[in-house]
């Protein structure tokens, strides 16, 4: 559909223009502030609806692009946006992967992208804040606030790129963007979860 998507973006860069990430067996990381780019192997969207009050269903998007700009002096000015294609939605059942993306639902050929981009963030945390945006979905843009948390930043050792990963996740109510196949049997709020990583450019 965030993801994300949408970062706790300069968390807590704030806090003296940079961030700490701790783990058990490494010394704190700095996250660099500047420019990145979403990282399309390693970002995903996810979601979850429930189906009759039985199950919880689940989905997911991928190839995402974006970009991050992380401002280390003013978080609040840090810019962020995540955009998936539709038609990359993909649930275990086949037959369902192409109902989801037709006119009933997310209506992929009128509507071939799904975008999230940050307006704002508020930090509430040393890893975590919360991140305000709009989300474009079949058409339609509504306001969306995610909580964000920091997962870690530092170098890739695999392609050596600094990279920095966060966690978003919320709810969106899926009549608000006219998506009302078979409402109330497939619930309207619709859990979503924005697993995005990048890396810096330059």
């Amino acid at each position: 559909m965030k993801t994300s998507l949408l970062s706790a973006l300069a968390i807590a860069l704030s806090l003296s223009g940079s961030v700490s990430a701790q783990t058990p067996a490494k010394p704190a990381v700095t996250i660099e502030p500047g420019a990145y780019a979403v990282d399309p192997y390693h970002t995903q969207v996810t979601f979850a609806v429930s189906h009759m009050g039985f199950t919880e269903f689940r989905g997911r998007l991928g190839n995402a692009s974006g970009t991050l700009q992380l401002d280390a002096e003013h978080p609040a000015d840090s810019s962020f946006e995540v955009t998936v294609p539709t038609d990359s939605v993909n649930t275990p059942v086949d037959k369902l992967t192409e109902e989801l993306k037709g006119d009933q639902w997310l209506d992929a050929k009128a509507n071939p992208q799904i975008t999230f981009k940050a307006k704002s963030v508020t930090v509430t945390g040393p890893q975590t804040a919360k991140v305000t945006g709009d989300l474009t979905l079949h058409g339609v843009t509504k306001p969306l606030t995610l909580e964000a948390k920091l997962n870690g930043g530092g170098i890739n050792p695999l392609d050596k790129k600094f990279t920095v990963g966060f966690e978003l996740a919320g709810k969106v109510k899926r009549s608000d963007f006219g998506v009302k196949t078979y409402l109330p049997l497939i619930s309207d709020e619709v859990d979503l979860t924005i697993s995005a990583a990048f890396e810096k450019q330059g």
